[in-house]
């Protein structure tokens, strides 16, 4: 690991003084102190935000809010977020260990770089390490690469489980910058990689997440996650679908929500599944209708033609566990 200087915040405004070029946030700290020993993270300094206030889990108007330093595992098991939005709580259930639960942070989560192996290890070429240096996992057609959303530059798979139930619940990941504070759409956090994959995020240098609003309704509160991996803990996913429905008294679906993990350079919102759903008796018939539709416009190779059926048979498999969480 490569010497850095190291600075703790105790408030904001700490936090973003101490910033600046070659620094790096530390929260909870689970990704970003493997990748500097790993040597693939080498900031000259490290700005220790994790004795700030941001833990609050609380109810605000029509949304719950979520402090960027609350612990995954004391979301996971907040009554307020297992009524409101049980899609987080089982993301995160699914997530790592018990013990990685306990020290990891939600900003932590959403942020955390790519799982790829190649990514990992500086020994390999990769575009998000080195820009223009080419990615050795397209080279290998790796099996965990991306179906959606890739390019010629990068088809590594966005890793966090929660941030694929925040996206389709339409969460805000709140940003802070000297005294402004902006909102933005977790899913405009994650740019597409194009021709620039080593830009990971929306976020301008210095900026600082201090917390995620996620809007209540009606089917957020009836969501569910479900999650496919080779084995059943600390794995990430092969495919994962956040699902939520809210069912209409005629019997119709009045409202879908819908999102993949495991296939996607980010988390993959699909909502010509969800305008499919819409309308339609929630029946096994739309289900698999709309499950054609997420995974329209996936390009594969040999190594990952599998996970179009996967994500197919994940979809209808998630829709009704959704169906029976209204009933």
């Amino acid at each position: 690991m490569r010497p850095f200087e190291y600075a703790a915040a105790a408030d904001e405004r700490q936090a973003l003084a101490a910033h600046g070029a070659g620094a790096t946030y530390l929260a909870g700290g689970t990704c970003l102190v493997d990748l500097m020993k790993l040597g693939v993270e080498t900031p000259a300094r490290v700005v220790d935000i994790s004795r700030l206030p941001l833990v609050r889990i609380e109810l605000r108007q029509r949304h719950v809010h979520i402090g960027a330093l609350a612990r995954l595992s004391d979301v996971a098991t907040s009554p307020l977020v297992t009524r409101e939005c049980p899609a987080v709580a089982r993301s995160l259930l699914a997530s790592a260990s018990r013990q990685l639960r306990n020290v990891a942070t939600m900003g932590g989560n959403l942020l955390q770089r790519t799982r790829c192996p190649y990514f990992r290890d500086v020994a390999f070429a990769c575009n998000r390490r080195q820009p223009g240096a080419g990615c050795a996992a397209l080279a290998a057609d790796s099996s965990r690469n991306a179906i959606l959303g890739a390019s010629d530059a990068c088809a590594a798979v966005h890793p966090s489980d929660v941030a694929v139930a925040l996206v389709a619940l339409d969460a805000r990941v709140v940003v802070r910058a000297g005294a402004d504070v902006r909102t933005l759409s977790l899913e405009d956090l994650y740019p597409l990689p194009g021709e620039t994959p080593a830009r990971e995020t929306a976020l301008a240098p210095g900026e600082l997440v201090v917390g995620l609003d996620v809007p209540r309704s009606r089917a957020a509160a009836r969501s569910c996650y479900l999650k496919v991996r080779d084995r059943a803990s600390f794995e990430f996913a092969l495919v994962s679908v956040a699902a939520a429905l809210e069912v209409d008294a005629s019997g119709a679906v009045a409202d879908a929500r819908l999102a993949l993990g495991g296939v996607g350079t980010r988390p993959w919102r699909v909502r010509e599944a969800e305008r499919r759903l819409v309308g339609s008796p929630p029946d096994r018939e739309a289900f698999t209708a709309a499950a054609e539709r997420a995974v329209e416009g996936a390009m594969t190779t040999t190594e990952t033609a599998f996970k179009v059926e996967l994500t197919r048979r994940a979809v209808v498999r998630a829709l009704q566990m959704a169906v029976e969480a209204t009933s």
